[in-house]
């Protein structure tokens, strides 16, 4: 069985927490935001590795008071991620998943938040990693004033590593490989809505009746079916065109890969075509509905 290696030991140089000029008058600069991004797909990448080792090994389901599932997987990437996160941010608060599941359970409210934290998802799409699909990620972003300045999307069971700092990047690698070189990355960028139609993305296996509304008021060509993270990934790569969620998610659902998408040129508004605003805690850090564009200006013509 492979073994990550403590989190300090695979910290690409230079990523210094002092390189964080962060401040909460304004986001770090475009080089540092990079950086960082990179960073975080280093710490998902290894959680990734524990996911996979328990699939290995096989792992147990339990279920939540709300009556969602978890397993060993979200449980041992969770405390790998917050552990790689402690070791080199050790100020910065950090809200994850299954730290918040537990907070819920024992009564307590949730955590709140500066304006500067991490949103952690350690096992994004559980239902369809335990029913055997291969979609699921790891999803790990940094937050500052309410938005989403870096963050890592990596599918741990096909070797897909997207992140978005300033720029948004992808590359192909396994969970324990060394580090990616600088040609191993791949910008990707979204893609001007197509005057023949739109590709529209929805949940697998989450469906609503409003999401259907929306979409019926848009010239849809072409409709596809994906788990977890990877929609905003494939609008950020220009494969498609817009990914409406009028159902429930939480927000360390969706920030990392509204920093992809946002970092390849897209966006993730509201019903009102407003940004979506992270550090909700009053909310529980509850999303409300969005849609997740690929050309921004799509947004000025069909929210509000």
């Amino acid at each position: 069985m492979l073994t990550p290696p403590p989190p300090h030991d695979y910290m690409p140089k230079g990523m210094i927490r002092d390189h964080l000029q962060w401040s909460a008058a304004g986001v770090a600069g475009s080089e540092v935001r990079d950086e960082l991004a990179r960073h975080l797909g280093e710490i998902s990448r290894y959680a990734g590795g524990l996911i996979l080792e328990a699939v290995k090994r096989g792992f147990s389901v339990y279920r939540k008071p709300d009556g969602s599932s978890y397993t060993d997987a979200d449980v041992e990437a969770e405390r790998f991620i917050l552990e790689a996160l402690a070791a080199h941010f050790p100020n910065i608060p950090v809200i994850a998943e299954e730290q918040s599941a537990a907070r819920a359970e024992a009564g307590e409210s949730a955590a709140p938040v500066s304006d500067i934290f991490f949103l952690v998802d350690p096992l994004d799409g559980t239902r369809d990693f335990t029913s055997g699909g291969l979609e699921y990620t790891v999803n790990i972003a940094a937050i500052v004033n309410g938005a989403p300045v870096a963050g890592a999307v990596y599918a741990p069971a096909n070797d897909l590593l997207w992140i978005g700092g300033a720029h948004a990047y992808t590359t192909t690698i396994a969970p324990y490989a060394a580090p990616p070189e600088f040609e191993d990355w791949r910008a990707i960028h979204t893609r001007i809505a197509p005057q023949e139609g739109l590709t529209a993305l929805g949940s697998r296996r989450h469906g609503d009746g409003r999401t259907q509304e929306f979409l019926a008021r848009l010239p849809i060509r072409k409709r596809l079916s994906t788990s977890s993270s990877v929609k905003f990934c494939v609008i950020a790569q220009g494969e498609a065109d817009v990914y409406p969620r009028f159902g429930p998610t939480m927000e360390w659902d969706t920030a990392a890969g509204d920093a992809v998408l946002r970092a390849a040129g897209g966006s993730v508004v509201d019903e009102k075509g407003f940004s979506l605003v992270y550090g909700q805690s009053r909310n529980g850090y509850v999303n409300g509905p969005f849609i997740a564009w690929g050309d921004s200006a799509q947004s000025h013509m069909y929210c509000g």
